[in-house]
């Protein structure tokens, strides 16, 4: 069964994502050179540290599942086998389907337990949330190579994985981004209904548990707290793209002096009544 889409206007999140403490999302290994690293942050073509769309967007949607008890197997299909699960259902009114989108699949993979989740095809409908990948900031780039670290934007960072049967040591090393670097985030979230304007609050909320989360990897060692800062959140109409009424820089933010996901969380219902659908 398919729905009908009718775009009813665009939210527009921008802000800054700094980690409060050393950061490390994983990239590709460059090569088995003795005494090469083994834990690589991921980056762009020109060497710079970032932090990509789908990281975000996929650690967001992990902390809403769990918020929303929609972790367990039985509530989740296996999209990569014995490796990944997502929550997926049938529910129209599911708030996590309907902000990360319902794109079943007619044989998702069996649990590794062997329970089989069958979902069948309906009820499909897009996603409303967009992330784009977070870049250095002008000013954390220039302060990064500034820096007396290791590389030119990063910092490496000797752990040691101890064996507790034999006591055998195992050191490693672990690039990061160095506490106090600051990236610049947007996110798109459309608006197809009445209902997205209530949903949109489960966003903030997904900002909000991430900040006393982590982002990227050894989370539980320290790294990966971040913080939203100056957020900025703007409204964009249907009736304002038919008349190229766009530029935010046109705009006043509807969010006001609330800048914090818990901020925009606490005064949603101020906020939500500048969007008209």
């Amino acid at each position: 069964m398919s729905m009908e889409i009718n775009l009813e206007g665009k939210i527009l999140i921008m802000g800054k994502i700094v980690a409060e403490t050393g950061l490390s999302i994983g990239g590709g290994t460059v090569g088995l050179d003795i005494g090469g690293l083994d834990n690589p942050v991921i980056k762009d073509a020109e060497g710079k540290p970032y932090i990509p769309g789908s990281s975000l967007k996929g650690k967001m949607r992990s902390l809403l599942e769990k918020a929303h008890g929609l972790a367990s197997d039985d509530k989740r299909i296996w999209v990569v086998k014995d490796e990944i699960s997502i929550h997926m259902c049938n529910d129209p009114d599911c708030i996590v389907c309907n902000i990360f989108g319902r794109t079943t699949r007619d044989k998702p993979y069996p649990s590794p337990g062997g329970n089989e989740i069958k979902i069948e095809r309906k009820n499909v409908t897009p996603t409303r949330l967009i992330v784009r990948d977070a870049v250095l900031t002008e000013e954390s780039e220039q302060r990064l190579r500034d820096m007396k670290t290791d590389f030119e934007f990063t910092e490496v960072k000797w752990e040691n994985v101890i064996d507790r049967i034999t006591s055998a040591a195992n050191p490693r090393q672990m690039e990061r981004v160095p506490a106090g670097a600051e990236f610049e985030f947007e996110m798109i979230y459309n608006i197809l209904n009445e209902s997205d304007k209530k949903n949109l609050k489960e966003v903030f909320k997904a900002m909000e548990l991430l900040e006393h989360d982590y982002l990227g990897g050894s989370g539980s060692r320290g790294y990966g707290k971040v913080k939203f800062k100056y957020l900025k959140v703007y409204w964009n109409s249907r009736a304002d793209y038919e008349n190229g009424d766009v530029d935010i820089e046109q705009k006043e933010p509807i969010n006001g002096e609330y800048t914090t996901p818990a901020s925009i969380v606490k005064n949603f219902e101020k906020i939500i009544e500048k969007i008209k659908v």
